[in-house]
């Protein structure tokens, strides 16, 4: 059996890994999920009103219909270093999202202690978070927008842009800590639930090619980022939590700097949910991002 036989909305499913599909059943939805068109530019997006007559974005996307498994019952069983995302169930101290004193002196902190027991992690460096508040027919990254959910797919961070960023934020500190592994991952946590408006999708890395990957320039007033965008792949194999609640937490895997089959980049994206009633609740999340740096002993 594949992941795509038939028209069913189940597959068998192996207990230990997303390519090996075996023992359980997981139910599924099809959906629309937007991947860039070819182009023959380099693709930039703007991070803020870009100059008169400049489009946002250069990057074409077009939508590609998949099927989204729900990855609960194989939830304990998912690995950072193999799929690329892990899906945890942790409270959260913060009461109000909106305030920018309690994320950063009681979100950072609880997120900082997540990730080193998660994955063993010598130290954690928490570089920016994110708040985002779905408004209806809102475009992202305009001014008086509040951010959008991201309905394209896409990674955080490219071959360039990880090692980039550590020498962005460690200055002095960044070439000796390049020779050993690190990551950056991504932690993903509604604001209120049940998620049904724009949830998260997320692909396994293994079915993934490095060919799938486009890099794009993303502009900031003061420097110039890289994230991936991604081709359409028929092989690629999709995930969601349905229904997630504000005491769970996605970890995606943006980037890695091993090279020995551990998962580096993670295609996701947020989709509209054909099964999804009407008048439900706008998605709001918060996901924040942070520098993984582990022992010694693991060289790149």
């Amino acid at each position: 059996m594949t992941a795509f036989s038939g028209t069913a909305a189940k597959i068998g499913y192996d207990q230990l890994s997303a390519h090996e599909i075996r023992y359980r059943e997981l139910a599924s939805i099809e959906a629309s999920l937007n991947y860039v068109a070819a182009s023959p530019e380099r693709l930039r997006t703007y991070a803020f009103d870009p100059p008169a007559g400049t489009l946002q974005s250069n990057a074409i996307f077009e939508p590609h219909r998949v099927r989204i498994f729900d990855m609960r019952p194989i939830a304990p069983k998912l690995s950072l270093d193999r799929e690329g995302f892990a899906l945890l169930k942790k409270a959260t101290a913060v009461q109000d999202f909106s305030d920018e004193d309690a994320v950063k002196t009681v979100y950072y902190p609880e997120a900082e202690a997540l990730l080193r027991d998660h994955t063993g992690a010598d130290r954690v460096v928490i570089f920016d978070h994110t708040v985002r508040r779905r408004l209806a027919g809102a475009i992202d990254r305009t001014s008086g927008v509040p951010r959008q959910p991201v309905l394209r797919v896409h990674n955080d961070y490219t071959e360039n842009s990880g090692p980039q960023r550590v020498r962005d934020l460690l200055g002095a500190e960044a070439e000796s800590l390049l020779q050993k592994r690190f990551a950056i991952i991504n932690v993903w946590r509604p604001l209120q639930g049940p998620v049904r408006d724009a949830p998260l999708a997320v692909c396994d890395a293994r079915s993934a090619n490095p060919g799938d990957f486009v890099a794009s320039d993303l502009n900031y007033r003061d420097r110039v980022g890289e994230t991936y965008v991604v081709k359409y792949n028929p092989n690629h194999h999709w995930f969601y939590t349905p229904d997630m609640t504000e005491d769970e937490v996605w970890l995606l895997k943006c980037y890695d700097s091993s090279r020995d089959g551990t998962a580096r980049f993670v295609p996701h994206t947020a989709f509209d949910d054909p099964a999804a009633p009407l008048n439900i609740p706008p998605r709001e999340s918060i996901e924040l991002r942070a520098l993984i740096f582990y022992g010694s002993n693991q060289k790149i």
